[in-house]
């Protein structure tokens, strides 16, 4: 299967979907087509905390991942991924996001415990990356994400 990147960002931007881009932009996944997956990670994945992504290919290429972001005016924006592998590397992820960083803690743990609960697999490694942002003053948008980017860019044409 190859790598899998954690990545994240978080933006403030005077539209909802320029502070999305901007967060997808200290990621560094802002120049991609992005294609979301479920949350399975197939066999011989191999997940790497990055934070910011490196160079993946091309602009306009398409990129896999798993998302969890959110977008606010008002409070905080809190996004996480959670995720549980079996030693060859097969798993599972579990997204959440909301403006309560309790909240989606425990919305990911119950969620991943869910999921592990469903499969009849050996988890032997669990974990978590939850990112939060205030919203700024003014007539802003504050957008917050966390990404597993499988592989590298593929072509769309």
């Amino acid at each position: 299967m190859g790598l899998i990147r954690i990545v994240w960002g978080t933006a403030t931007a005077p539209t909802e979907k320029a502070s999305y881009d901007a967060a997808l932009a200290e990621a560094n996944i802002h120049n991609y087509n992005l294609v979301q997956l479920s949350s399975v990670i197939p066999r011989s994945g191999t997940l790497e905390i990055v934070g910011t992504a490196p160079d993946l290919g091309p602009t306009g290429t398409q990129l896999t991942v798993v998302q969890a972001r959110e977008t606010v005016t008002d409070g905080d924006a809190v996004a996480g991924l959670s995720w549980a592998t079996e030693g060859n590397g097969r798993g599972i992820f579990y997204e959440a996001s909301g403006t309560d960083p309790d909240a989606v803690t425990t919305t990911l743990a119950d969620g991943i415990a869910a999921g592990k609960a469903l499969r009849d697999w050996d988890f032997s490694d669990t974990g978590q990356k939850i990112v939060g942002a205030p919203a700024q003053s003014g007539d802003n948008y504050t957008t917050t994400l966390v990404c597993a980017v499988y592989g590298n860019a593929r072509p769309i044409l």
